[in-house]
């Protein structure tokens, strides 16, 4: 997503700007909603000649054009001299059309939604029954003048669901930033009175389906909780407690670990800040500690997102987001990273979730892991080497207890079924229930980790299963290591599927 600064008089009617195809009504009546604002699509201001001419696939004119800009230009004067606030849709593609219609007004805030033409012809040729035929996208793209910074555009992409692209909108427009976006997020707000008592994780978002319900948290994006029939299968962290051993935390833009944070990428030797200071190493990435935004939210989904800056040590630019979503299958799991800069970034993610099956340690829990190689470590948790689990205590292909092992482990050689998941399964001792966590899209190698040198009280209580597109110090060996050209997205999918709780 790429959102460039609007200015700061607080607007009182939106103008949504873009070519056919870019989702100007979807997103201006959502937007028009949210706000409880009235909502007008320039389209019914076309006289019968102009949408006659178009659906025979003739383009307007700047003549044909004319008498139409000025019944919206009269329109949008009468709207703010009434104090009617609105949100008017219209292409104006053209920086004299903008131009005719914002006429100076301050109360405008122009919101510029922008595409790849791959993109917009793909949605033009889905869409049925409107006037616009979609060869006339060419003619469009061929007269477009993008907003330039002086008409202070807010720049939306339109490669995310509308809900997305709204709640950017609603986080970035002037005077509503803090009131709206949390309420488009389902974040609860405070006007006028005393501040809210801050929370050690930031705001927080509950999902809900059926008997299944989860809660995200905006510090590391993390998954806090996740219940099902009542019962926990996360072993998480509690309301006001602050987040340790990692759980749940998003690993961007490496997980586990970079031996002495140092690495050379393109010819260049780079230093990232150590974060494990006793074993030397740099760990978990840059964001587990960022606050990431709220950029949509529905009853059973939330969708997440934040950027990386350069910095020392990864002078890379990143636009991630995540998005959390309940299904009848359970929880899905998608992390998308898309670099933004103008060289190639390296790039690794994972995530830490703690499971549980209810018992009090994970020594009686049942596990699978479809993996025919592990990584052995040295004692800074450093790859040294890669072997078959055949013969080893840590082959777990056939399901077993855990027992008194102590793991913090690494597979790979994944076995995945026809679908393209492999399968991470934890069963209660009973086998009457369990939970599998399913590594997709982007998963090459699986984490294990019984807890051993967390914090006594919470040694051994859950088993980390992290899906990782990557092995440890991958920034240093280069092994499965993603380099993202500028522009290029990578996804990272898992989820977590419960089984026996009905």
């Amino acid at each position: 997503m790429a959102l460039e600064a609007a200015k700061e008089t607080q607007p009182t009617l939106v103008l949504v700007v873009g070519v056919a195809g870019s989702g100007k009504s979807a997103v201006g009546r959502l937007l028009a909603d949210r706000l409880g604002w009235a909502y007008r699509d320039a389209d019914e201001f076309h006289s019968e000649a102009n949408r006659a001419r178009m659906a025979a696939g003739h383009p307007l004119t700047d003549s044909d054009r004319g008498p139409w800009l000025d019944a919206i230009s009269a329109w949008m004067g009468r709207a703010i001299a009434a104090g009617r606030q609105t949100v008017v849709t219209c292409s104006a593609l053209k920086r004299e059309y903008r131009d005719k219609l914002l006429a100076g007004r301050r109360e405008v805030l122009l919101v510029y939604l922008h595409g790849s033409r791959e993109l917009l012809q793909s949605r033009l040729a889905a869409r049925d029954g409107h006037f616009f035929p979609a060869d006339l996208l060419d003619s469009q793209l061929a007269v477009l003048q993008e907003p330039e910074p002086d008409e202070h555009p807010l720049v939306v992409e339109i490669d995310q669901p509308p809900e997305a692209a709204v709640a950017a909108v609603l986080s970035l427009m002037p005077g509503e930033t803090s009131t709206v976006s949390d309420r488009a997020a389902g974040v609860p707000t405070v006007r006028d009175g005393p501040a809210a008592s801050p929370s050690p994780t930031g705001a927080s978002w509950r999902l809900a389906r059926g008997d299944q319900s989860a809660v995200v948290v905006q510090l590391g994006g993390a998954l806090r909780d996740y219940v099902v029939g009542g019962r926990p299968l996360l072993d998480g962290f509690s309301t006001g407690s602050a987040i340790t051993g990692g759980r749940g935390q998003l690993l961007v833009p490496w997980p586990n670990r970079v031996g002495d944070g140092r690495y050379r990428f393109d010819g260049r030797s780079l230093q990232l800040p150590l974060t494990e200071v006793e074993k030397g190493n740099a760990i978990h990435g840059l964001l587990r500690w960022a606050l990431w935004k709220p950029l949509a939210h529905t009853d059973d989904s939330v969708v997440l997102g934040t950027t990386l800056c350069p910095q020392p040590g990864y002078p890379f630019l990143l636009d991630v987001r995540v998005e959390y979503r309940l299904g009848p299958d359970g929880l899905s799991t998608a992390v998308h990273a898309t670099n933004a800069g103008t060289e190639p970034a390296p790039y690794g993610v994972g995530q830490h979730p703690y499971l549980t099956t209810g018992t009090d340690l994970v020594d009686s829990t049942v596990l699978t892991v479809p993996a025919r190689y592990l990584l052995r470590t040295d004692d800074r948790g450093l790859p040294v080497g890669r072997e078959p689990v055949d013969g080893t205590p840590y082959d777990f292909r056939t399901a077993r207890p855990i027992g008194d092992l102590r793991l913090d482990t690494a597979f790979t050689g994944l076995d995945r079924l026809p679908d393209g998941r492999a399968i991470v399964r934890l069963a209660h001792p009973s086998g009457r229930h369990g939970v599998d966590l399913w590594l997709g899209e982007g998963t090459r190698y699986v984490q294990v980790y019984t807890g051993d040198t967390l914090a006594e009280s919470e040694r051994r209580r859950g088993v980390a299963v992290e899906a990782m597109s990557c092995p440890p110090d991958a920034f240093r060996s280069g092994t499965d290591l993603t380099v993202l050209p500028p522009g290029a997205t990578h996804v990272l999918r898992w989820g977590l599927s419960p089984w026996g709780y009905a």
